[in-house]
């Protein structure tokens, strides 16, 4: 096997694919701070503990783990920084109020989380810290939409979900955390002959419950549905009271209710959402709320936020942008061609300078170049699609 391949799922990231991945990220975290969000960088790795503090067994599985040759102890290396960000909040910021935070950066899988994912995804996300209110849930529901309209994204879905309502449905059936578990599989791949055997030793009103709960999917009349065929519970009646309203707040047409969507049970206390759009092989983004994560850390604190799965599909979803317009311009010692070159990249242009004459190759279209005309250097127009050298009278008098 050649010693240059790469892993499987693990890929280089090009010049043109790597632009439109910085300049996404750029423009969130431009986004995120306009709403008062702190941009933080945890470490890549940690102890494995604390990186797994308050989580779900799906992520210490996606977790790659070492030992510290140092201290002799586990780490990890972050699958989800979501973690860590709760860890800044709680044990090293410790403020008394709302805290709003942001981060952008690499993780990394042991295992995919479909088969063309990359196992080293860039993550992006925003979490709120501080406000129980479902004025808090809105914020943040509101500004992943804005991040899918900076990615442009096309033919949105984001499904709205509560934890609160199966965990409403099962509060009179206590379950193993095995038979639990088959539950959530089933309801979550809407397998109704899977769930009938898992639920089996339910009573006959908790079955039945299961039984439509994997049913209420689909648009915002889900919701009247589920008040008319579930159980007359008072979280279940909230939960469903705080889905309506943040239905209200996702941007026209894209909101939808699958209240049989329960990743990440365990982890999630209240309101979910993942959102989907046209060509993503699954969702670009997932957030709700999960109050309890920082109790591990010594500090229980409301909070709810989200985080896009990874910024490379999340760049693929715009047109793809042309090459950055450029000035190519000759190499040489002429103290008046290297002073025009410094203004121009100090204006914010850019200057590519061409060795031995020649256009260089690149994510660039060179629609101007520089030239000696008469005693002065000048920038004037050219043909973009030329792959030529530069005039001749720029590389004689430019060496």
């Amino acid at each position: 096997m050649s010693n240059w391949l790469l892993p499987e799922n693990i890929s280089d990231v090009l010049p043109q694919e790597a632009r439109r991945v910085e300049e996404l990220r750029r423009a969130l975290l431009d986004l995120y701070r306009g709403f008062g969000y702190e941009y933080v960088i945890p470490p890549l790795i940690e102890h494995l503990e604390s990186l797994l503090s308050g989580t779900d067994r799906d992520l210490d599985l996606r977790t790659f783990k070492l030992v510290d040759q140092s201290s002799g102890r586990s780490l990890g290396v972050r699958a989800d920084a979501t973690p860590q960000v709760a860890r800044i909040d709680a044990h090293i910021l410790n403020r008394n109020g709302v805290v709003r935070l942001c981060y952008a950066g690499p993780a990394l899988h042991a295992r995919p989380l479909h088969p063309l994912a990359s196992r080293e995804p860039i993550q992006v996300g925003a979490e709120l810290y501080g406000d129980a209110a479902i004025e808090a849930d809105g914020e943040v529901l509101q500004l992943a939409a804005r991040s899918l309209e900076l990615a442009g994204a096309t033919d949105v879905r984001i499904d709205l979900g509560h934890s609160g309502v199966l965990r409403a449905l099962l509060a009179g059936d206590p379950l193993p955390p095995d038979r639990l578990d088959e539950i959530l599989r089933a309801l979550n791949s809407k397998d109704l002959a899977a769930l009938k055997s898992a639920a089996a030793t339910l009573g006959a009103a908790t079955r039945e419950a299961l039984l439509k709960l994997s049913q209420l999917h689909g648009g915002a009349g889900v919701l009247a549905r589920a008040r008319r065929e579930l159980p007359s519970r008072g979280e279940l009646a909230a939960a469903l009271d705080q889905l309506e309203q943040l239905a209200g707040l996702c941007p026209p047409g894209t909101a939808s209710i699958d209240l049989a969507d329960l990743h990440g049970y365990r982890y999630y206390t209240g309101a979910t959402f993942a959102a989907y759009a046209a060509g993503s092989p699954g969702p670009i983004l997932r957030g709700g709320r999960y109050d309890d994560i920082g109790r591990t850390f010594g500090r229980a604190r409301p909070a709810t936020g989200f985080s896009i799965v990874d910024l490379r599909e999340a760049a693929q979803l715009g047109r793809p942008a042309g090459g950055l317009k450029a000035i190519v311009a000759p190499h040489g010692a002429d103290p008046e061609l290297n002073a025009l070159v410094a203004k121009l990249r100090g204006e914010g242009h850019i200057v590519v300078r061409a060795a031995s004459g020649r256009v260089p190759e690149g994510d660039f279209e060179f629609e101007r170049e520089i030239r000696r005309i008469g005693s002065g250097w000048q920038v004037v127009g050219r043909d973009p699609r030329s792959i030529g050298p530069l005039s001749t009278e720029a590389q004689s008098d430019g060496r």
